[in-house]
């Protein structure tokens, strides 16, 4: 059974650590020189902007239904989810191969390595804390899924995002390490090079898997395939409830919207009907508080 996840507290805990981070990068990428230490630096910064764009996202989740939105604000956490996915792609990804590929074509001399590598080793200590964080709140929320089918089936597009951040910077902080230290072993500035467009490679290829998943929650997914099980399972099981003919979910953000047409067991007359379907209604909600709206509609057929 899986639990509820603290994402704000993931998307604090990284943002905290790759603000420190990104300062030291930043200090050392202009002491060394260092392609792959200035495009970490530049991937920190990025990363700050997006966790200040999720916690955006997840405020506006917060605001009432309207008129104009009967049904909340809780997917702008997709869409602000979807743009720090892109610009991942762009300002993290595109940046280090470009900074890479120009480091092929006139490479110049690091300066100061030991003092870049010692950046690293720290950016590589905060990020573990921070991806050790984001990844108890995973846990949490993964039940007993695999991490491979929690990334592909997660509702919580904010949680996602920052799971491909810390995973991506802190590979990328191990590749800019050893870029730098075959550098200087070998004197050759070709593996800085190599190292800041693997950074660059590494990024896109997280930014579009992050981009691909949020992208379906945008156009509208279901609820996760075993919380609707759960819910069906629910549903067949209420006395007041003859047959499920059809249910229907939609993940709303934080929020969820339950469709269902059953068959219901007889009852006296209409207002026992609607009291039944009240009853399973209250139930329903109870039992699963994400459910925010219900729409019940009895019938005889799908």
């Amino acid at each position: 059974m899986s639990g509820h996840a603290n994402s704000l507290k993931a998307i604090l805990l990284a943002l905290g650590a790759n603000f420190a981070i990104f300062v030291a990068k930043l200090v050392a990428a202009v002491i060394t020189g260092s392609g792959a230490m200035l495009a970490e630096a530049v991937h920190s910064l990025a990363d700050c902007g997006n966790q200040g764009l999720l916690l955006l996202g997840m405020q506006q989740a917060k605001k009432p239904p309207s008129e104009d939105y009967p049904l909340g604000w809780g997917r702008a956490l997709y869409f602000w989810s979807f743009v720090v996915a892109m610009l991942l792609f762009a300002v993290g990804g595109l940046f280090s191969i470009y900074e890479g590929t120009h480091k092929l074509s006139q490479p110049e001399p690091l300066k100061w390595p030991w003092l870049a590598l010692g950046v690293l080793l720290f950016g590589i200590v905060a990020e573990s804390i921070s991806m050790r964080g984001c990844m108890l709140e995973v846990n949490r929320a993964r039940g007993e899924q695999n991490l491979w089918r929690w990334f592909r089936e997660t509702r919580s597009s904010e949680l996602l995002v920052i799971f491909g951040e810390d995973l991506a910077a802190l590979i990328g902080l191990c590749l800019a390490a050893l870029a730098i230290g075959a550098t200087m072993l070998t004197g050759n500035l070709l593996f800085d090079a190599v190292g800041t467009i693997a950074i660059g490679v590494l990024l896109v290829v997280v930014a579009v898997a992050l981009a691909i998943e949020v992208k379906a929650l945008l156009i509208g997914q279901g609820v996760e395939p075993r919380r609707r099980a759960e819910l069906l399972a629910f549903l067949t099981g209420r006395e007041e409830v003859a047959e499920v003919l059809n249910l229907i979910t939609l993940q709303m953000g934080p929020d969820v919207m339950v469709a269902v047409k059953a068959r219901m067991a007889p009852t006296a007359d209409n207002l026992s009907l609607i009291d039944a379907i009240n009853t399973v209604e209250r139930a329903m909600k109870a039992e699963f508080a994400e459910v925010r709206w219900s729409f019940f509609e009895p019938d005889v057929a799908d």
